[in-house]
């Protein structure tokens, strides 16, 4: 990482660069705030540490010119005064996190392991936005919560490696989405992506979808079949819900899978194939293994790498943006959303994951008779039982939630972008709880 360190203090900066540049870093130092910021003018610094008093421009101010030259530099602001004020303070204003004086070098290489972690994972997604951009893609790929972002990251770098990917989530959450993902990204992308649902097949008839038949191998086979490893070979092959596999299907999956042949159900010779295999599953099948239920062997064989998919209920902030997409697609006419609507959307926790949700937006579309969906038209399972939270508890969660939205507001003259990065959410997300609140856009004061 490409960091630049601006203290006055000769001693502190000889100290922080040494053990940094021992790190692997590569470091530029400035004796202050001018000399700093005409530094990162000339490099591409990821990472500023800025002491907080310094001659001339000071810490804040230099952070301030920083983030208008480049908005997504990080920050570390080094301070002698450790009060909980000033750390809100410096957060505000845009920086990553804060040190006292004496630096304490531990926690220093923590912080910035964890940021060097945040910028691989936003190199990942825009990559990963990008490759869909270039690309048709039939369904969108839409959030932009931390686990969110995670989850697409994990994707980026289990797409480039050729070994099987076991993908976890509950219902609904879009494994065969994210199958289709890796198969894109990879270097597999030109070839065919072939998708098998294990438990839509009889056990009679999997064995022939799954590797093929010779002709006249059973009655009604009057032709030869090519079988979905066959069809995949050069490129990948999805097995959904493979957790329903009956023992002997387990038993010739782990041998095309060690062996990288088939044979063909009648046939006499095996057949080499190239063939990529991601697995899905919404069971454990770490615990069916433990239990005879499944092959150990076959589950480690499936579980090179795996990616585990957050429920909705996870990462609520998604739902916003979820909800307006599913409206844009499949409203019949121009609608919108009462904010007590959308209230009632994200409480909900969507046993259902994606799916649910997108099944509850068309039946509400379907059902309503007004241009405004109204909670009276969400199915009664989304609103049942939720007014047991307008209680103490919870006017008080949202009498602290407005107060910190009214204070980001004022602290960026209104500006929505700003504010929702000082807050740590989208902008959308800050929308929709402005929204609620009853928070005008030009000032954030209240209608």
């Amino acid at each position: 990482m490409k960091i630049l360190i601006a203290d006055d203090d000769p001693m502190q900066r000889e100290l922080l660069a040494g053990f940094l540049r021992k790190r692997g870093h590569e470091v530029f130092e400035a004796a202050d705030g001018t000399s700093a910021v005409q530094r990162f003018e000339r490099e591409p610094i990821q990472l500023a540490l800025l002491d907080h008093r310094m001659p001339g421009l000071t810490g804040d101010e230099v952070l301030a010119r920083l983030k208008a030259i480049n908005p997504l530099v990080r920050a570390i602001l080094i301070t002698a005064y450790g009060a909980v004020e000033m750390a809100v303070r410096v957060m505000k204003l845009g920086a990553d996190d804060f040190l006292e004086k004496p630096v304490d070098l531990g926690q220093l290489i923590d912080k910035i392991e964890r940021l060097e972690q945040d910028l691989a994972v936003a190199d990942d997604v825009v990559e990963v936005t990008e490759a869909l951009t270039e690309t048709p893609w039939p369904i969108a790929i839409i959030g932009s919560s931390p686990a969110m972002r995670e989850t697409l990251s994990m994707a980026r770098r289990l797409a480039d490696s050729p070994w099987s990917v076991l993908i976890q989530g509950e219902t609904g959450t879009g494994k065969e989405l994210f199958a289709r993902l890796i198969h894109q990204l990879s270097p597999r992308c030109a070839a065919p992506f072939v998708a098998l649902n294990c438990a839509a097949i009889p056990d009679t008839l999997f064995e022939s979808e799954l590797f093929g038949h010779e002709k006249g191998a059973f009655t009604g086979a009057e032709r030869a079949h090519r079988g979905c490893f066959e069809r995949a070979s050069g490129g990948t092959l999805f097995l959904d819900e493979v957790g329903e596999l009956s023992p002997a299907l387990q038993s010739k999956l782990l041998r095309a899978l060690q062996e990288k042949r088939i044979n063909r159900v009648g046939g006499e010779r095996d057949i080499a194939v190239d063939t990529r295999v991601l697995a899905a599953t919404n069971r454990d099948l770490r615990a069916l293994s433990t239990g005879g239920e499944f092959r150990e062997d076959l589950y480690f064989r499936l579980k090179v790498l795996d990616i585990r998919l957050p429920p909705l209920r996870q990462r609520r902030e998604d739902i916003p943006a979820l909800v307006e997409h599913f409206v844009a697609r499949d409203a019949p006419r121009p609608i919108q959303l009462a904010p007590e609507t959308l209230d009632f959307l994200m409480r909900y926790d969507y046993p259902g994951n994606v799916r649910e949700l997108e099944h509850i937006i068309q039946r509400s579309l379907t059902l309503a008779r007004s241009p405004v969906l109204h909670p009276r038209d969400l199915p009664e399972e989304v609103t049942r039982n939720q007014g047991a939270d307008s209680g103490q508890l919870r006017e008080r969660l949202d009498a602290m939630e407005r107060a910190l939205l009214v204070e980001a507001l004022e602290h960026s003259d209104g500006v929505q972008t700003q504010a929702a990065e000082r807050l740590g959410i989208s902008e959308r997300v800050l929308r929709y709880k402005m929204g609620k609140y009853g928070l005008q856009r030009s000032d954030g004061q209240s209608s």
